[in-house]
């Protein structure tokens, strides 16, 4: 069960992405001219989409990925031109009507199933790997901690995920987004400790099971995030309960 604050800030998110940032999101996604400014941000999202990649196996044949927060698709069409089967989801019914249309047909056995709701619902079912890539950096470092353990729960071999680290510059940006109206601006990022989350991260049995395998941080122009890969250490396989892969 997600807790209300957790609900809260995706319903934002959801308003924000399919209403107010269709665009101006659809353009950074694309080939298309944009500002110095969302240059920088399209340059490091592609280095962190590749850095996220580059964590999973090179053949992904028979594998299940889930894509929590898919936006426009790139990541989940590469894991299944790789031979996964992803289940990408997003909030964002334009933005996944947008990956629907640039997704066409994938050569081999993988596939890719878009979807529109929550990245933790339990009926998506389970998943070799999950990647996260810039869906957790807008919550409070208590909601990332438990919806990594709702996705740890279903998750086999790895839960891949990006927050936004706590500097100096993200922090002041964090402070002076609060002080213009609502109306005006995206939902906040909310800049974190690698630190204070590794100690909520132990602190969840359902990730008890899991250790942080490496990090990696991307900082370009006015991108900056940093990569989480979570490990399934314990030799046991997750087993379902009554239920299938």
């Amino acid at each position: 069960m997600t807790s209300p604050t957790y609900a809260a800030r995706r319903g934002q998110l959801e308003t924000y992405f399919d209403r107010t940032a269709v665009e101006a999101w659809s353009r950074l996604t694309s080939d298309a001219p944009v500002s110095r400014i969302r240059a920088t941000v399209r340059a490091g999202r592609d280095a962190m989409r590749g850095t996220l990649l580059s964590w999973l196996p090179e053949d992904l044949s028979g594998r299940r990925i889930l894509d929590a927060g898919c936006g426009t698709g790139a990541l989940s069409l590469e894991a299944a031109r790789r031979g996964a089967t992803v289940v990408a989801i997003d909030v964002s019914p334009t933005l996944v009507g947008l990956a629907r249309e640039r997704t066409g047909p994938v050569p081999g056995p993988g596939s890719v199933e878009f979807r529109v709701g929550d990245m933790l619902d339990p009926g998506l079912g389970r998943f070799d790997h999950v990647v996260a890539m810039d869906s957790l950096i807008h919550y409070a470092p208590a909601d990332i901690a438990r919806a990594l353990a709702a996705l740890g729960r279903r998750t086999e071999a790895s839960v891949l995920f990006t927050v936004a680290p706590r500097t100096a510059l993200l922090t002041l940006m964090h402070v002076a987004g609060k002080l213009f109206p609502k109306a005006d601006r995206a939902p906040a990022i909310v800049p974190i400790t690698l630190g204070g989350l590794s100690r909520r991260i132990a602190r969840e049995p359902d990730l008890a099971a899991f250790a942080v395998a490496r990090t990696h941080r991307v900082n370009c122009g006015f991108y900056l995030s940093n990569a989480v890969a979570l490990t399934r250490t314990g030799l046991a396989p997750l087993c379902p309960a009554g239920g299938t892969r």
